[in-house]
């Protein structure tokens, strides 16, 4: 697998694991950071890849730092 369509999926896998432990649905998620919750699922699913800006809008709403939506997951 080529190492973007990696990052993009691990990414995805981050989101999801850290908006699920703040107890977040994906569309209670959106609401916070007025998106649709369609482009929230597609980003954890790795269809799709957030801007710049987005990503730092999702790191400020689950107060990580940005990096943290990087790291690599060792489970799942």
């Amino acid at each position: 697998m080529e190492i973007g369509k990696k990052t993009v999926r691990n990414f995805g896998k981050q989101l999801k694991q850290l908006r699920e432990a703040k107890g977040l649905s994906q569309e209670r998620f959106a609401e916070i950071l007025n998106l649709n919750s369609t482009y929230i699922s597609r980003i954890e699913t790795g269809k799709r890849s957030p801007s710049l800006q987005n990503i730092a809008r999702i790191a400020q709403a689950l107060g990580v730092p940005i990096a943290r939506l990087f790291e690599i997951s060792s489970d799942k």
